[in-house]
């Protein structure tokens, strides 16, 4: 028997809100599960993205973050930017590799690579 990855689940104050981005972000579907309190965001390949509200989220650095590939990184860092993502860093390894760190509204980071 293998596990399958089902929901990569967010730590959040807004669950409604952090979807809805997320949702324009991915071009998922949002399924508020129960309003307020966990919040779904199905896409057509991949896992669904949750939006669970907690009291407290986890402060400090990420222990988790999303890594998306893209065939123009900048045509999509600029429309990612342009729904509310504040882009955090660039790095690369050498020519090959290069990726751009970004933050969602909550502050959460996620990556976009070329792809």
């Amino acid at each position: 028997m293998a596990l399958r990855v089902e929901t990569l689940t967010f730590d959040c104050d807004d669950p409604d809100g952090l979807a809805a981005w997320w949702a324009g972000a991915v071009g998922g579907d949002v399924n508020a599960v129960v309003p307020g309190e966990f919040v779904l965001v199905a896409q057509a390949n991949g896992p669904q993205l949750g939006f669970q509200r907690v009291p407290d989220p986890t402060p400090g650095k990420n222990k988790l973050h999303l890594d998306f590939a893209a065939a123009d990184v900048e045509a999509e860092v600029a429309r990612l930017v342009g729904l509310g993502a504040e882009e955090t860093g660039r790095h690369s390894f050498g020519e090959e590799f290069r990726w751009v760190v970004l933050a969602d509204p909550a502050g959460n980071a996620f990556c976009v690579a070329e792809g």
